[in-house]
């Protein structure tokens, strides 16, 4: 794994049955008190038609990576908003090229 988190990278998730999921990040953020979270979505192949986003907190420690559930109702309003506006910030960007 590189040094810092990329967008696009695959990230392996142990599951409650002891299994591995993989997930590909698709977005990344650090909030002004130093906390970085990220954005991933399933690479397993679903039926649904929209695929479902999981947020975690991390923190990096060379190669290693340490994922956080957010379990906190403020943080993850914090978190729900930043993606809805980076979310937005992309689709205007979109829009104008």
């Amino acid at each position: 794994m590189a040094d810092k988190l990329e967008v696009g990278e695959l990230i392996t998730i142990p599951d409650e049955e002891g299994g591995e999921e993989t997930f590909e990040v698709i977005m990344t953020f650090e909030v002004e008190d130093g906390r970085k979270y990220l954005m991933a979505v399933s690479t397993e192949e679903t039926d649904d038609e929209e695929e479902e986003v999981y947020a975690f907190r991390y923190e990096e420690h060379g190669d290693d990576l340490d994922l956080f559930l957010i379990e906190d109702d403020e943080e993850w309003d914090m978190v729900e908003e930043m993606f809805n506006t980076l979310m937005e910030q992309e689709d205007d960007h979109d829009d104008h090229s």
